[in-house]
Formats: C-alpha cells, sequence, structure tokens
C-alpha cells in the first residue's frame, strides 16, 4: 500500500468501499419482509458501533471536543441523505414500482454525482474520466437488465419511480457532501476526525434518526422471532456493509475527487450480480456480463486520469 500515491490508495478503498456495500442484497436477503426497513438499519448501525466504538477508543472523544458546528452539520447530512432518507425513499418507491425498475433507476446515481461535483466542487473531468462515468452507468442499466424483454417502465409506476430517483439523489448527495467535507476542512481539522471516527458519529447519528419510525415496525416482537440466519445477516449489515464499508469510503473519498467515486459506485451492482450467481444461485444473461465489463473498463479509465487535488499533499 505504501507504494501505491494517495489517488491509487483512494481508488482501492473505493472498490473495497462498493464491494461490501453490494453484498447488502445478499445479507437483505433473509431479513428483508420480516423485519421493516428502519428496523433493519438501526439494529445493522447498533451492531457497527458494537464493533467501531471499542475500536476508535478515546479519538472519539477528542474529535468531539475539536468538532466545529461546520463539522457537525456535514456528519448530520451525511447520515440523514446518505443512510435515512436513501433508505426511506428507496423502501416507498418499491411499494409503487417493480424491483427491476427500481434497479434501472439506481444507475442514475453515478451520473447524478458527476453533475453534482462538478456543479458544486468545480471538478475538472478530462476525457477519460467523462468516458469511464459514462462506461458505468451504461454498466450499471445493462447490470439491471434494461434492454432485456419486458423490462420497461410502466406508467402506473410513475410516482415509485420517482421516489427512486430521489433515493439516488440522496446517495450522490451523500457522496458529494462527503468531499465538499473535505476539501472545506481546515489542515487540523483533518487530522482530528480521521475515517474511523467518522464513522462512528455518521452511524450514531443514523441510528439516531432511525429508532423512531422503527418503534413503528413492531421491532421486539418480529426481532424475537427471527432465527440464526437473521441475527448472522444483520451482524454481516452492520459489520461489513456499514462499518467496513463506511471506514474505507472515508478513508477513499478524502484521496479521490468524489467524480471518481461516482464511477467506482458501479462496484455495488456488479458485486451483487456475481453473489446472486454465486451464493443464490440465479442466472445472469450476457447482457449482464457486458455491463460487468462496462463498469470494470469504466474504473480502468478513471485510473488513468488522475486528478491534482488541492489536499493532495496533506495525505
Amino acid at each position: 500500500m505504501k507504494l501505491l500515491c494517495p489517488h491509487s490508495r483512494g481508488m482501492l478503498f473505493l472498490t473495497g468501499a462498493f464491494a461490501l456495500a453490494g453484498t447488502s442484497v445478499i445479507s437483505a436477503r433473509f431479513v428483508a419482509g420480516r423485519l421493516g426497513t428502519f428496523t433493519i438499519t438501526a439494529v445493522s448501525l447498533f451492531f457497527a458501533l458494537l464493533l467501531l466504538v471499542p475500536l476508535a477508543g478515546s479519538r472519539i472523544i477528542e474529535s468531539i471536543r475539536g468538532a466545529s458546528a461546520r463539522d457537525w452539520a456535514y456528519l448530520f447530512l451525511q447520515a440523514l441523505f446518505g443512510i435515512f432518507l436513501f433508505r426511506m425513499f428507496l423502501l416507498l418507491g418499491l411499494l409503487h414500482t417493480t424491483s427491476a425498475e427500481a434497479g434501472i433507476l439506481t444507475g442514475a446515481t453515478p451520473a447524478i454525482t458527476a453533475v453534482l461535483s462538478g456543479l458544486l466542487l468545480k471538478e475538472k473531468m478530462g476525457p477519460s474520466k467523462i468516458i469511464g462515468i459514462l462506461s458505468t452507468v451504461a454498466g450499471v442499466l445493462f447490470i439491471q437488465g434494461l434492454f432485456m424483454p419486458g423490462k420497461c417502465f410502466m406508467p402506473e409506476h410513475i410516482f415509485g419511480n420517482i421516489l427512486v430517483l430521489c433515493a439516488a439523489a440522496c446517495e450522490s448527495i451523500f457522496n458529494v457532501c462527503s468531499r465538499i467535507a473535505v476539501v472545506r476542512a481546515r489542515p487540523a481539522d483533518k487530522a482530528a476526525m480521521p475515517p474511523m471516527v467518522k464513522t462512528v458519529l455518521v452511524s450514531l447519528i443514523a441510528m439516531s434518526l432511525c429508532l423512531i419510525p422503527a418503534c413503528f415496525e413492531q421491532p421486539v416482537g418480529f426481532l424475537a422471532k427471527l432465527g440464526l440466519q437473521g441475527w448472522l445477516s444483520l451482524i454481516w449489515y452492520g459489520v461489513f456493509v456499514t462499518a467496513l464499508a463506511f471506514l474505507f469510503w472515508y478513508s477513499g473519498i478524502k484521496r479521490c475527487p468524489a467524480s471518481t467515486a461516482a464511477a467506482f459506485s458501479g462496484m455495488m451492482p456488479f458485486t451483487a450480480l456475481l453473489l446472486s450467481v454465486l451464493i443464490l444461485g440465479e442466472h445472469a444473461a450476457i447482457q449482464q456480463w457486458c455491463g460487468g465489463i462496462l463498469v470494470i473498463s469504466g474504473m480502468a479509465l478513471i485510473g488513468r486520469e488522475r486528478n491534482k487535488l488541492s489536499d493532495q499533499e496533506a495525505f
């Protein structure tokens, strides 16, 4: 790892973050329909904190003492958009549309992130990066089977599809907000808020936001009926999908522009595709494998174009 430049290390962290996030499709399969969405989120965040708090130790208190009002505002926005609102919009959207249409629309996340990073962060994108992002978006659409027979948008699903697009926008806002917090931080602030502490605080804020709506999902009764497989899924969701994925994310986004993260987000549906085939025994069409190749190609193109980050020397 030491032999790699900060930008290359950042891309490795982003790859790990989105690959772990892609495993959520498998872990959620064992608890979906048995627990409410906010209950799943709150319990998984609890397991994440159970792991991270002892590891972070006294650095949490030090970071809290040194955090400014602006730091707390950024942390709150990341928890609000990246976890709470994202899952809320996605949950409500799936009640009014199909999972196939929702999967296709989430492919808008890389494109929205790239646009926001250009508007808010003034990130410059060369030809390789633009083609890489377009390749990622196309790859995600292919993985979700946009052009497969029977995959079309139904007029009665418009409301649900709008909600899913809102979820994609929330994920993009989270991506850009994470980068803004790094770019606009003072040098002293960067040292005071390490990735692990950021993960702890964002998880704690998100869990607090989820507790009230989770109470309306009758969590105690349903959790009492949950078997070993369900609990293991929640632990995986908390430790790997949340704790480690967010830790990798914050380690990556401080070294890479948000537009780079946009392209690497294609690893999430690609990982979900691989695991669905390997673990769940599902069949993947040629078109979906072609989509995976496009995603990897987009990441390779992004890797060729190393942006000169204004704060790179700090890392």
